[in-house]
């Protein structure tokens, strides 16, 4: 049986309030400041890969797309993660980060210390937008219901634990508490318009599911990794190397 749209919509936000990654042991860490120096590196080397690949996976996305006014209202999330002539943008910002924790900008650039599971799971997110229905894809970016508590918890949390915390480090996440509002509204209204069947909604249901585990499977590997059994694979980033102003 087909759910109205409220009803429809409070499935979607349920699953967030049961799925989403701030109920995620290494987010508590963080937040409450008992991450070390390290690992707190660890999260921005390996969450960067996430966050490069948002425009990637928003490109995809819109080389799909028929409907003029679907691609003209998706496009702003491009620019935002990429940066326009009057805005740093979003990937800009996290370098930013990067160099206030202590870790080589470059280094993080280059994508080569990220987690296998990282890349994994991120290169799945890509896959699906890509590979996925319309409507399928859309729901999968509604994960943004649940960021704006998630950046201001981070915002609170990180300024009380953190020396290198401060606005112009933590710019990527103050950004994002109004540019994300933007995006899930138009996102949401689009996906309670379109899935206008019980197996439309399932589906869409399934595809926030789905970007809600890349989301914790990334955390899942930063915890072991960085913090038990502290099990760093090969290639991954090693504590102590390539911090700014060393080679290596």
């Amino acid at each position: 049986m087909t759910a109205s749209p409220a009803e429809f919509e409070a499935r979607l936000r349920q699953i967030g309030a049961e799925r989403y990654h701030d109920k995620h042991p290494f987010h508590h860490l963080l937040h409450s400041g008992g991450c070390t120096p390290d690992q707190v590196r660890a999260w921005v080397i390996n969450r960067f890969y996430y966050q490069a690949s948002i425009p990637i996976k928003d490109a995809a996305f819109m080389s799909r797309v028929d409907d003029p006014a679907l691609r003209r209202a998706w496009r702003s999330r491009i620019e935002d993660h990429d940066g326009t002539e009057q805005n740093e943008g979003g990937i800009a910002r996290w370098l930013r980060l990067a160099d206030a924790v202590g870790v080589d900008r470059d280094y993080v650039a280059s994508k080569q210390g990220v987690l296998p599971a990282s890349r994994f799971a991120v290169d799945a997110y890509v896959r699906f937008v890509r590979d996925k229905s319309l409507l399928e894809a859309v729901a999968a970016s509604l994960t943004e219901l649940f960021a704006p508590k998630i950046h201001a918890a981070r915002i609170e949390g990180l300024l009380a634990n953190y020396a290198f915390a401060d606005d112009n480090s933590l710019s990527y996440f103050r950004n994002r508490l109004t540019e994300a509002p933007k995006d899930v509204a138009f996102g949401l209204a689009w996906v309670l318009e379109h899935a206008d069947t019980a197996e439309k909604q399932d589906a869409a249901a399934a595809a926030l599911i789905f970007k809600t585990d890349v989301l914790w499977a990334q955390l899942d590997a930063l915890h072991a990794a960085y913090v038990t059994p502290a099990r760093i694979p090969p290639g991954a980033w090693q504590p102590g190397t390539f911090l700014r102003g060393a080679s290596a």
